[in-house]
Formats: structure tokens, sequence, C-alpha cells
């Protein structure tokens, strides 16, 4: 079978450690739990931060956020290991700019995940993903972004959504935790 997976906020916890990096840079100590219930993709506003300031500021941190100890998802390496032993075909599709690319590629096999270089995906806008999910005539994806799995659900392809607590108005199954997940 074929599985394609988003990276951020999907197999791996970006907006947290984001979360983090910007409490550090911003001297401030905003506590995870309004982390937890942030209902937008974007985390800024928790820092009191309007969308122009927060942007320039998650622009200036990409490559810290990116590329230092963003930690995987409990189970996550784990299951997409597992599935590639069985002779599944993984793919990894994510809109991360495309100067990063190659870097993402590397980070995320060294941080165990599967990886065959024709079937990591890579620098895309939203629409551009959707039709690189739909070319690939996937069995199976995973993403965290309301707007992306909206424009899934005529697919045949089994759509997940890898909770989050700005996406659960998303009527598709969810995995909440890795570990749990079974197809």
């Amino acid at each position: 079978m074929r599985f394609g997976f988003d990276i951020d906020d999907t197999l791996i916890n970006l907006r947290e450690h984001a979360f983090r990096i910007y409490n550090r840079k911003l001297n401030q100590n905003i506590g995870i739990e309004i982390f937890r219930e942030l209902k937008t993709v974007e985390i800024h506003e928790a820092f009191g931060l309007d969308k122009e300031a927060g942007g320039q500021m998650w622009n200036s941190l990409l490559e810290e956020i990116y590329f230092t100890d963003c930690p995987a998802f409990v189970g996550a390496s784990e299951l997409l290991n597992q599935l590639e032993r069985e002779g599944h075909e993984i793919y990894y599709i994510t809109s991360r700019p495309k100067e990063y690319c190659q870097r993402t590629r590397q980070w995320v096999r060294d941080q165990g995940f599967p990886i065959h270089d024709d079937q990591f995906f890579c620098g895309m806008q939203d629409q551009e993903k959707i039709d690189i999910i739909k070319q690939l005539n996937l069995d199976f994806y995973f993403d965290d972004k309301p707007a992306v799995l909206d424009t899934l659900k005529d697919l045949a392809t089994k759509v997940y959504v890898k909770d989050q607590s700005y996406n659960q108005n998303v009527n598709v199954p969810r995995v909440k935790e890795w570990k749990q997940f079974s197809y």
C-alpha cells in the first residue's frame, strides 16, 4: 500500500517546538496550556504579536525551528519503519519552502524515519500539495492542516487528521497517538 504523510505537526511536534523557542526569544513564559488551546495553526497571538510581526518572527527563526531538536511524536518513526518493513511505500509531502528541501529530507532521515529521495516532495503551496497527493494515488494520507484535508474528502484515499487543537472541526478519522494507530 501507499502511505503519504505531511511532516510538520503530523509526524513531528513543530508548533510546540516553535512555541518554546518563541518563549525563549521573547523572554516570556507563556504556559504550554495556552499553546494547547490555540485554535489557529499560527502561534503568534499567544505572544501578543499581530499577523505581520508573527510572520516576521516565524520567518526569522525558520532554520532554528526546522533544524534543531524538534521531537517526533511518540511512535511516529517506529510506525513508518514498521510500514516500510512490511513492504509499504512511504511518501512525505511537505509544504516547507523549496530552499529547505534537501536539509529537511536529511533532517527527517537523521530522526530515524525511512526516506527514499524519489518519495519525498517538498516546497509547494497547498494546492500543489493536493495535486501531488492525488497524482500519487495514495491508499492513506495523514495531515494536520484543515485547508488541505477538507479538499481531499472526495478521494478514494483514506484520509486521517493528526489531532491538533486547531483542527477539531475536521470530520475525518483522527490519529491522537501514533503508537496506537493501526490501519
